[in-house]
């Protein structure tokens, strides 16, 4: 009886050789079928020794502002796609309570790279060792004035009333602030009370202490949903120039590690590229990551997708826009040359 020697590994140049070898010298002798596992294991042994070895994953520690907002989401998205691990990296993601704990963080050498606002750029300016090295994303559409259902009907009834915001000469502190200042108010026309967190903040606005506060998008349609809260307005509508998210890297990092951030940013547009054109699995995802239903992160993906940047290009007008808002917050005494704040040294070359 012939025996037919299966297949040991797929069929290669070098593993031809082996099959056509063990099959003349075993054919028609089934006990020399014995010695098999031994050669085996040899060949094994032998094609270990001269193969290269993996190369080991590098590590970068990602920090994001906040935990649930969709802004942060696509992090999470490349990471479960397997796309950072395509460019050899493995990232290790951190949630910080806010900006200024975020640059901290940074300036501290406890991450590497950061999700953070356009407005915390300013800290570059003040000698952060950091740099911006992608604009993440566009206008605010993100965040909203959400009311009580009792509450201000338009944004005219707002003058004088109290919107509470996280902190002072943040983002939000800005926002409120221009939205007084284009309804010809000045930047002081509404009250605006510095809460920390939404929770505090929501807690303030249910009591009647405050008449508005400033929330995300998933989390002011939820709360719409419930009938606990009224969307007012949508930032969105006020600014159209403007970098709300901004990508930075330590100054370390960039000197140092300038190959680990060209791939963090081609897997970072990768992500971008594949949650445009797979809303289903990206709305899945975002489901899990941020703990919202079905209905409320499918108009949450919807209305925020247009604000991510395919390119990660800075914005001259948007750059100008963010210059002024520095010095309306009382951050820096004059407007910044924007150009030494950021770099695109990094960018995908090859992106659309």
């Amino acid at each position: 009886m012939k025996l037919a020697l299966p297949p040991l590994v797929p069929a290669k140049a070098g593993t031809q050789f082996f099959r056509k070898e063990l099959d003349s010298r075993f054919r028609g002798n089934e006990r020399q079928w014995r010695s098999l596992p031994r050669l085996t294991t040899a060949i094994i042994i032998a094609c270990g020794l001269t193969a290269s070895p993996a190369k080991a994953a590098e590590t970068l520690r990602v920090g994001k502002a906040v935990g649930v907002a969709f802004s942060f989401v696509p992090l999470d998205i490349g990471i479960r796609k397997g796309l950072f691990a395509r460019e050899g990296l493995e990232i290790e993601p951190t949630v910080f309570g806010g900006d200024a704990r975020l640059q901290q963080a940074m300036a501290a050498d406890g991450i590497d790279v950061a999700l953070g606002s356009g407005p915390a750029m300013a800290f570059i300016a003040k000698g952060a060792p950091i740099k911006g090295i992608a604009a993440m994303a566009g206008p605010p559409l993100l965040l909203t004035v959400i009311v009580r259902p009792d509450g201000p009907r338009s944004v005219a009834e707002l003058k004088g009333k109290t919107v509470s915001v996280s902190s002072a000469g943040s983002l939000t502190y800005w926002l409120v602030s221009e939205t007084s200042r284009q309804q010809g108010w000045g930047p002081n026309g509404i009250r605006i009370a510095t809460l920390g967190a939404p929770q505090a903040q929501y807690v303030a606005l249910e009591r009647g202490d405050t008449d508005g506060m400033v929330a995300d998008l998933s989390s002011a349609l939820d709360l719409e949903k419930s009938g606990k809260a009224r969307i007012l307005m949508r930032f969105g509508d006020l600014v159209k120039d403007f970098h709300i998210h901004v990508i930075f890297a330590t100054d370390k990092v960039i000197a140092a590690r300038p190959a680990a951030l060209r791939g963090f940013l081609r897997a970072w547009f990768a992500t971008i590229a594949f949650m445009r054109q797979n809303r289903s699995e990206t709305v899945a995802i975002a489901m899990d990551v941020m703990g919202k239903d079905a209905a409320i992160m499918g108009r949450t993906y919807d209305e925020l997708m247009p604000m991510f940047s395919d390119d990660g290009k800075f914005s001259a007008p948007a750059l100008a826009v963010l210059a002024k808002s520095y010095v309306t917050l009382g951050v820096l005494p004059s407007e910044p040359d924007m150009t030494k704040l950021y770099t695109e040294a990094f960018l995908p070359k090859n992106t659309h």
